[in-house]
């Protein structure tokens, strides 16, 4: 198992670096109405169906690795698409005018996604996505984060009735499990890691004036009630490393890239744009008046 992963992963050595010059073999496996049906077909139409490591094997070597009892599965249900082809052209199902319609739709998305993979995965490279990270992270300031809990309760009345409680030694975490609620409740009052911006205004400017190991000696009033904070830890956090940050910039350069690319086949052809039809005036029952118009307002 081992030795195949390593395949699949390109990882088995120089050996499969050197791919052979001629195609991979492509046997026939069957005949319907004397159409011939391929490895190849057969691996198509069972894409989804495959472990996803294995649909970029090549179709001679997938042959070999495969249990005979699976590729008769997928010659079987390569042999039964073909054969509702074939039936159903016979009935003219192809012809009719609903059916043409999707299929002209199907092959229109599928010339688009064609055309702007040709477009857009070139640009994708590894230097690409590490000079988008350099543009956009690599240089960014540091920013301050804290770490914090809070008790939450409805009247300022409470909150220093808990404080003076806290004030007497009980545990921080217990008076949030007991009093709290909002946010944090179940993680006693815990709020992990957020910047200044994470939070309302009043809650942030508290929490960040107290330095680690502070309780707020007042109750701080914003939208949601009143809470008591008590700071844990700060630092300063200078964002996501590349490898971190790789997929969600890949993402953001596709993006871009595609929108790129929209501009660019844009330009290629000529857009005439018309204005839409006014919607027609409604038309009036046969024989029926023009309805009155409004009597004067009254002064």
């Amino acid at each position: 198992m081992r030795y195949i992963a390593a395949i699949l992963l390109g990882l088995a050595g120089p050996a499969l670096a050197q791919a052979p010059a001629t195609p991979p073999a492509d046997p026939v496996l069957a005949t319907v109405e004397g159409e011939p049906v391929r490895l190849s077909e057969v691996l198509a139409g069972a894409a989804e169906v495959l472990p996803p490591d294995l649909r970029n094997v090549p179709p001679d070597l997938l042959l070999t690795m495969l249990p005979p009892q699976v590729i008769q599965q997928l010659v079987d249900r390569a042999v039964n698409d073909r054969a509702i082809i074939i039936v159903a052209r016979r009935l003219g199902v192809d012809r009719d005018p609903e059916v043409r319609a999707r299929i002209e739709r199907a092959e229109r998305q599928e010339i688009t996604q064609a055309l702007l993979r040709r477009e857009v995965l070139p640009r994708l490279t590894d230097e690409a996505v590490r000079a988008r990270f350099d543009r956009d992270h690599a240089n960014r300031p540091a920013e301050e984060e804290v770490r914090a809990r809070h008790i939450l309760v409805p009247t300022e009345a409470e909150a220093r009735t808990l404080l003076a409680e806290l004030a007497r030694g009980t545990s921080f975490e217990d008076v949030s499990r007991r009093a709290g609620t909002g946010a944090g409740t179940r993680e006693a009052g815990d709020l992990g890691w957020f910047k200044r911006g994470d939070m309302v205004p009043e809650f942030a400017n508290a929490a960040f004036a107290m330095q680690a190991g502070q309780t707020s000696t007042a109750p701080v009033r914003t939208q949601f009630g009143w809470h008591i904070i008590r700071v844990e830890e700060r630092r300063r956090n200078a964002g996501p490393t590349f490898e971190e940050a790789r997929e969600t910039v890949r993402e953001q350069l596709l993006q871009d890239e595609v929108n790129a690319a929209l501009e660019r086949i844009r330009a290629q052809v000529n857009v005439t744009r018309t204005e839409a039809p006014a919607p027609p005036a409604p038309a009036l029952l046969q024989g029926a008046q023009p309805p009155a118009p409004p009597p004067p307002a009254r002064r």
